[in-house]
């Protein structure tokens, strides 16, 4: 399981978002049972995980730079 998780944290968010939307058309076919659907929600959750991590970091190296061509942190 360990290796499932490294590869969900190498995937880059396009792909991630892709492999989101894949988890959920096997939640809404209703051919999935239940012990599926359970294992597919918690596949979901853990790329939902991973994706938030990936958007903070990037949110906290984003910089913007003023009149004066310095970096400083971005508002927000």
């Amino acid at each position: 399981m360990e290796q499932e998780k490294k590869k969900d944290e190498d995937l880059t968010l396009e792909e991630s978002f892709a492999k989101l939307e894949e988890l959920l058309l096997v939640l809404e076919n209703r051919e999935t049972t239940l012990e599926e659907s359970f294992q597919t929600y918690k596949e979901g959750m853990e790329l939902v995980k991973s994706c938030n991590e990936k958007l903070d970091t990037v949110e906290k190296k984003m910089q913007m730079i003023n009149e004066e061509g310095d970096y400083c942190d971005f508002p927000g």
